[in-house]
């Protein structure tokens, strides 16, 4: 996997966030049996700086902790079996697939891990296994999909010795 790693602004999380999201995101695709090589963007921001993406992106004005965009269309969620969706985001120069980015406001990390009782550690890999989940065709719009998707991030987090 490559992550393209990004920090629009400096925030001390006390850990390495480039690290530990290339052992939380490769973890992750493990546990989901990725079946290509691929390549993630990851961008770094605060409360502003997601809410002007949100904003561009998403044609909605609030703040929010994560953002994803994805970049394959999958048939369901973790069905990687369209092996012609994921040719036609691959990059010709590495060969990779180019799966999506992903955009942490890092503001939001601090703060739900103080309000959720956690280490800002467990909510940083948090964010990042369900803003992957999304990228992989997860979603919470209806209950049932909710259901799928949490379990999934439970199983992933317990799976890296995550835990809250």
């Amino acid at each position: 996997m490559t992550l393209l790693f990004e920090k629009e602004r400096e925030c001390d999380l006390s850990f390495d966030p480039e690290k530990e999201a290339i052992r939380v995101l490769e973890g992750a695709l493990t546990a989901l049996e990725f079946p290509y090589e691929t390549q993630i963007g990851l961008t770094l921001t605060d409360g502003p700086g997601i809410r002007e993406a949100n904003r561009e992106f998403r044609d909605t004005d609030r703040e929010t902790d994560v953002l994803s965009f994805p970049m394959v269309d999958l048939p369901g969620p973790g069905d990687f079996s369209d092996e012609e969706a994921f040719s036609l985001s691959t990059d010709p120069d590495t060969g990779e697939v180019v799966l999506g980015d992903i955009l942490i406001n890092t503001d939001r990390v601090i703060s739900q891990a103080r309000e959720f009782g956690h280490s800002v550690f467990r909510e940083y890999a948090f964010l990042l296994v369900h803003s992957l989940l999304h990228l992989c065709g997860f979603d919470h719009e209806t209950e049932a999909e909710e259901k799928e998707m949490f379990q999934k991030q439970d199983e992933i987090l317990n799976r890296l010795e995550i835990y809250r």
